[in-house]
């Protein structure tokens, strides 16, 4: 009967707005909560099989509700470096019990007492563990079985070796002449070992005594290792004198020891446990060793590696890298955070303290770098706000209100004229 239908559709309407005004509130209520997105409702007509010709029976209104995951967020700074966002595309690693992972796009972290990073809802950040020389393993992109929960050590010392130095010193031209007082002259280096040791190297330079009528502009360099005595390597040094580059390396012969690459002007050096590579600079390079007037001088020294460094923080990249920052000024990765990517992000399925779990809806996952591919980038110090518009919600809250009243007015409608048809039999 169509005037039953007509009721029918009436209460279809009044289920139907009040799913959206509960969409709206939720959405509403959020409008401060970080990382939320927002809920919508949508309406669909239903056709009732039976209308045909002349007669017209209701069919209602179904109202399917969606959360828009793919909606991102304005980002806000903060004050704290582990306080986490997506930079465009895809989701955070986080998990609820240190196993089974879920997805979020920001998060505050923070050290707890076992130096796990985690939220104040107990969410904890996974990644790849990084091995003791900062490097990640690869691991298969498919898979969450290789992600752990990121922890710092809260007491962690740590040696930062020397790995490579660098040594420029111009050498007296005069000294290579013929007649020139043979003179050797050393500069010593400090580099630290794998146990966080100062030691020393020593450079020795000795001129080559001329044996004609002209300079013979070469040198014998000398490296020895305080800390064992052992000479590491010797070298004979030859310098231009060709106006264009006169005074810088032309040639350097190996004596003894690790050969000389003239790629990169350096000599791999093994120091303690540790292999160093020792920079003289390139031929023809005035930034490297150079043989000028008749003066030495000492130029520029730098190496890396730093006595034992104690944990002062921790910050993360925006390739996903997890930074342990040391009081000596130096840092090392200690996790790889990837960004998960799934290919219809609005068919996660929602989960509490905004983060979300993987369907099959959704698609399958696939662990980016940061910043690489579709992938967006990991930006610390800040989060991402709520996609809560307020003036839209409210603008959708009153036509709500003003839809179930109308449908509330067709019900009562409906009743009345019911109401007419039974006064008929009086």
């Amino acid at each position: 009967m169509t005037i039953t239908s007509s009721m029918n559709a009436g209460v279809a309407g009044l289920n139907a707005n009040a799913s959206r005004l509960a969409s709206i509130s939720d959405n509403i209520a959020n409008a401060g909560t970080y990382g939320y997105k927002r809920a919508e409702t949508d309406f669909y007509a239903m056709v009732s099989a039976g209308s045909s010709g002349d007669k017209y029976s209701a069919g209602g209104v179904r109202a399917t509700s969606t959360r828009l995951v793919n909606e991102s967020g304005a980002l806000t700074g903060t004050s704290n470096a582990t306080d986490l966002s997506i930079s465009g595309r895809g989701f955070i690693p986080v998990s609820a019990d240190g196993e089974n992972v879920s997805l979020a796009t920001t998060g505050s972290f923070r050290m707890d007492a076992t130096g796990t990073l985690v939220t104040e809802a107990g969410l904890t950040l996974m990644g790849w563990k990084a091995g003791p020389d900062g490097t990640v393993t690869a691991a298969a992109r498919e898979s969450m079985a290789a992600l752990e929960p990121v922890k710092v050590g809260l007491n962690q010392f740590i040696s930062n070796p020397t790995t490579r130095m660098s040594m420029s010193v111009n050498l007296p031209a005069t000294a290579t002449q013929p007649g020139a007082e043979t003179k050797t002259f050393r500069q010593t280096m400090e580099y630290f070992d794998t146990t966080g040791t100062s030691s020393q190297l020593t450079a020795s330079f000795t001129p080559v005594e001329a044996t004609g009528t002209a300079a013979s502009n070469q040198w014998t360099m000398e490296l020895r290792d305080e800390a064992s005595g052992e000479v590491k390597g010797s070298y004979l040094l030859t310098f231009d004198i060709s106006a264009t580059a006169g005074g810088t390396l032309s040639d350097v012969q190996n004596l003894s020891g690790a050969e000389y690459d003239e790629e990169t002007g350096s000599i791999e050096l093994d120091l303690g446990e540790s292999t160093v590579a020792f920079n003289i600079g390139k031929y023809g390079s005035i930034s490297g060793m150079t043989q000028l007037s008749d003066t030495y001088t000492p130029g520029s020294i730098e190496k890396n590696g730093s006595a034992i460094g104690s944990l002062t923080s921790v910050e993360v990249d925006d390739d996903g890298m997890v930074r342990a920052i040391y009081d000596q000024g130096f840092s090392r990765v200690i996790y790889q955070v990837p960004v998960v990517d799934v290919p219809n992000p609005n068919g996660l399925k929602s989960l509490n303290n905004q983060t979300y779990g993987l369907t099959n809806e959704a698609g399958a996952f696939y662990l980016w770098d940061a910043g690489t591919g579709p992938a967006g980038t990991i930006e610390g110090y800040t989060r991402e706000e709520s996609t809560t518009d307020i003036a839209r919600e409210l603008t959708s809250l009153i036509q709500t209100q003003h839809a179930y009243s109308s449908n509330a007015k067709i019900i009562q409608t409906v009743d009345e004229m019911l109401q007419e048809t039974t006064n008929l039999k009086r």
